[in-house]
Parts: C-alpha cells; sequence; structure tokens
C-alpha cells in the first residue's frame, strides 16, 4: 500500500511524455521503413519460391527457416554486432584494414524488414499461386511474356487481396520497434528505461509507455479494420 500511496504519475508524465513524443519520429520511420523493405523482401522471396529455378529456391528455402526458426531479438542484435564484423572481414581481403560501421536504427530497420519480409513472402506466395491460372494462359495467348503477365496480372491482383493482411503486421512491427532499444535505439523503450532508472519512478513510466503504445496502434488497428471491411465490399 506504501508504493501505491507514492505514486506520482504526474511528475512521471510531465517529463516522460516529452521524451516519448521525441522518439516517436524513430519508431514511425523504423517502422514505415522498414514495412517497405518487408514487401520487397516479401515480394522477391514469393517470385523466387514459385520461379523454376531449383537452386534459387532451396536458398530461399533455407533462409526462410533460419530466419522463421531465429527469435527476432537475436536477429536484430545478429545484424547490429555481428553482420558488420563479417561484412569487413569479408572486405579486407582486398582493403586491409577497413572496418565496416552501420548505425543503430539502420541495422534495426533492416532486421525488422528481413524478419516481416519472410513471413508476408508466404501470403504473398499463396495469394499468387490462387489466381486463377487461365488469366495467365489468355494472357500468354494475347502474347504477353511469362514475366509480363506475372508483373501485370497476376502480382497485382494477389497484392490487393493480402492488403489487410499488410495492415495487421503493420500493427505488429509498430509494437515489435520496441525490441529495437536492445541494440541501442533510442526509441520509447530505452527513453523509458533510461528515465524509470534515474526518477525510480518504474510503475508510473512503464504504465504511461503502455498507454502511448496503445495510443499508437489501437487507431492503427482500427484503421486496417475499416480497410479490411472496404476491400470486402469492393471484391
Amino acid at each position: 500500500m506504501d508504493i501505491l500511496s507514492n505514486l506520482d504519475f504526474s511528475t512521471a508524465f510531465k517529463y516522460l511524455v516529452p521524451s516519448l513524443t521525441d522518439g516517436l519520429w524513430i519508431v514511425i520511420q523504423s517502422t514505415v521503413l522498414g514495412f517497405l523493405l518487408a514487401i520487397v523482401i516479401g515480394l522477391f522471396i514469393a517470385i523466387g519460391r514459385i520461379s523454376k529455378i531449383k537452386v534459387l529456391k532451396g536458398f530461399l528455402l533455407v533462409f526462410l527457416e533460419f530466419i522463421r526458426g531465429t527469435p527476432l531479438l537475436v536477429q536484430l542484435v545478429y545484424m547490429y554486432y555481428v553482420v558488420p564484423l563479417l561484412v569487413s572481414i569479408v572486405i579486407q581481403i582486398w582493403n586491409p584494414g577497413y572496418q565496416f560501421k552501420i548505425s543503430s536504427l539502420v541495422a534495426g530497420t533492416i532486421g525488422l524488414g528481413i524478419n516481416y519480409g519472410c513471413y508476408i513472402s508466404e501470403v504473398i506466395r499463396s495469394s499468387i499461386l490462387s489466381i486463377d491460372g487461365g488469366q495467365t494462359e489468355a494472357a500468354l495467348a494475347l502474347g504477353l511474356t511469362n514475366k509480363q503477365a506475372l508483373f501485370r496480372i497476376t502480382i497485382p491482383q494477389a497484392l490487393r487481396s493480402v492488403i489487410p493482411v499488410f495492415g495487421n503486421y503493420l500493427v505488429m512491427m509498430l509494437k515489435d520497434t520496441s525490441l529495437l532499444a536492445y541494440v541501442s535505439v533510442s526509441e520509447l523503450l530505452l527513453r523509458t528505461q533510461s528515465y524509470a532508472s534515474q526518477s525510480f519512478l518504474t510503475i508510473e513510466s512503464y504504465t504511461i509507455l503502455a498507454g502511448f503504445y496503445l495510443i499508437l496502434s489501437l487507431p492503427l488497428s482500427q484503421l486496417v479494420k475499416l480497410v479490411e471491411k472496404k476491400m470486402i465490399k469492393f471484391n
């Protein structure tokens, strides 16, 4: 009861919220750029998985299993701490002494993009395979190449049908940006941890942080549901 009576939300709100507001841009930046990267990676993997190139299909399958079989946090740490070392080792073969560096935000954004891209790829691949093959045959009969039929006929329809699923992944990525704190990105969680350790207002700080994420994610979730309803009516 002593703890509850000593709660000071007004002080925590006064000093923590401005810091969280400053960190909001980092969250938006990493979410938007990471999600765009995820779509590009997902589309590339999906096309590679349905191609007839066995070596490419085998490589992508192994890559998918590696990404889906390891935690996102481990992947972010690996991207920030290990990948620069591996790149430096390779480049030093031709340029001794070279040290490759990558910012924590860039590493975190790339890590999010790769992780979500692998999951999105399966959604895109399934959607492409669900498109009636007769449309491709009709396109070929009209003189289009396989590549033109894929990119002009099949993929546009496939992407349109998975927009609601993309929205759900976007909301998930927004919340997963909190993991970027573990690779030193000054986003919301890291700012909250720093303030809580200095002020000892632990309950207040993390409660405000949870509320901040709710304010961000709930409207976005409602927007996704609205888009999903519109897509259902459109189809």
